[in-house]
């Protein structure tokens, strides 16, 4: 099978998952759960819930158990794409091809249906359900809530904002942020599947330095797409990061040295998998389709 048809055959399975997990409740109350299905149902490549699944595999790990966390995942990643589209933050009218969570319903539904997800993704993972062993599930919670606070995406986004007050910002400090802000979740999903596995630390220290590498070649990817791409295609407007003074990688190295740092990194990337053998072989494919994605 090849990337892209694994990566749908992924995504159904687990759009089919989170579909089950996000119940309408009876009530007034249902207004916020619409809008958090809006958001997390409403598309999207599901990477990151790919890279769960497939680091579940190099371990057997049940796919049930795996499509649980995959999910978990998927409704963080949704909370923080809500968040970022309000007008306090990236302020932007679309997402995903659909008018953002904020233009759809309001900005007050919104930011909660963004903290309803974000606090849900950590009830998928603590339940029995995910893994029968407390450890792994606590294992997991802890990972992801480094992954995703003020250690991960939050500090990140954090950094991201106060760069665009700073006159001169060195590659050093972009390159900071963006592991931050993006590749720390991504390594995230990396481990899950070691985690859940319960392998031991060569196994995740790999996965994490594979993630790590991955993480910084997407950043880059949707950074160029920002420049080169076509919002038809990539569903959400482009030129934002340039209009807002972005800190990116991209205007600190221009584009085709941005385009050869990231190709790089993927070939950084799919070297530490050699570790797994052929296991890693749709991995390895993952690692190049980051960087020759057009959405």
């Amino acid at each position: 099978m090849d990337i892209k048809a694994a990566m749908a055959e992924a995504a159904e399975a687990v759009a089919e998952t989170m579909d089950r997990l996000l119940t309408l409740p009876d009530g007034p109350e249902a207004r916020v759960v619409e809008a958090m299905r809006y958001s997390a149902l409403g598309g999207g490549k599901r990477l990151r819930a790919f890279l769960v699944l497939q680091t579940a595999e190099l371990f057997s790990v049940s796919s049930s158990c795996a499509l649980r966390v995959a999910a978990s995942v998927e409704f963080l990643h949704a909370y923080s794409l809500i968040h970022d589209d309000l007008p306090a933050m990236d302020d932007s009218d679309m997402r995903r091809g659909q008018p953002s969570c904020h233009k759809a319903f309001d900005e007050a539904t919104a930011v909660l249906a963004g903290d309803a997800l974000l606090t849900y993704a950590f009830e998928v993972l603590a339940h029995e359900d995910t893994h029968n062993d407390p450890k792994v599930r606590a294992d997991l919670v802890l990972a992801l809530a480094r992954a995703s606070g003020t250690q991960g995406m939050v500090g990140g986004q954090m950094l991201d904002l106060l760069a665009e007050d700073m006159t001169e910002i060195d590659a050093s400090l972009i390159t900071r942020l963006q592991r931050m802000k993006t590749a720390e979740l991504i390594c995230f999903c990396c481990e899950a599947g070691a985690i859940l596995g319960k392998a031991g630390p060569a196994a995740r220290h790999t996965l994490h330095s594979y993630g790590q590498e991955m993480g910084l070649a997407f950043q880059i990817a949707d950074d160029l797409l920002d420049i080169e791409g076509d919002s038809s295609v990539t569903g959400k407007p482009t030129g934002l990061d340039n209009a807002a003074g972005k800190a990116t990688l991209v205007a600190a190295l221009g584009v085709e040295n941005a385009r050869g740092h990231a190709r790089l990194l993927v070939g950084q990337a799919a070297g530490h998998l050699d570790f797994f053998g052929d296991k890693a072989k749709l991995l390895k494919q993952l690692a190049r389709f980051v960087v020759e994605r057009q959405a």
